[in-house]
């Protein structure tokens, strides 16, 4: 168990990578780890797009708002760019209507995918960094996503170059609250 929260504790957002292929072997292993991430009644709405193509990249890296998002470098630079879309009305929803007041679970389903890419691939010594800030609709078009999904993360993914130092972090009772808010 120690194990496992050091993992969580010093997984980073790495923004600089080495240029470095990665194993199919590493990619087959994040990949099985997003296989198995929980989902609302065994949905698994999630679709991952592996996109490796430099011109894909730069593509999806111009959906990116100029100067604004500290990682665009990293859409390009990573060997391997992992673009993490969702089913719609299918996660949270029984008899085709949306069971909870949050509508589309989609959104937590693929947090819960993203996670587990992210700490998988800091245990097999890679780096990643979710970035959500783009224009969903035009890297949606650039990668062909179907109706009926979005796009919602893209995650560049490879060795890093740069690993930076931990951010601040809350203490455990500044965010916890026993039986009542």
């Amino acid at each position: 168990m120690q194990d496992f929260v050091r993992v969580v504790r010093e997984r980073r957002s790495i923004r600089k990578y080495e240029n470095r292929e990665i194993p199919a072997s590493a990619l087959n292993t994040i990949l099985e780890a997003v296989r198995w991430a929980p989902s609302w009644a065994n949905t698994q709405c999630w679709e991952i797009v592996v996109v490796n193509d430099k011109s894909l990249k730069e593509q999806l890296q111009a959906t990116l708002p100029p100067k604004a998002n500290p990682a665009a470098s990293a859409i390009v630079q990573a060997p391997m760019l992992l673009a993490l879309c969702g089913k719609l009305k299918s996660s949270g929803f029984y008899r085709d209507q949306a069971a909870t007041k949050f509508g589309d679970w989609f959104m937590f389903d693929l947090g819960l995918a993203c996670q587990n890419i992210c700490l998988t691939a800091h245990t097999l010594g890679l780096g990643t960094v979710v970035v959500g800030l783009f224009d969903h609709d035009r890297a949606k078009s650039v990668l062909k996503v179907p109706e009926g999904y979005e796009l919602v993360a893209l995650i560049p993914v490879g060795y890093p170059a740069k690993t930076p130092s931990a951010p601040n972090r809350r203490e455990v009772a500044e965010f916890t609250h026993h039986n009542l808010f």
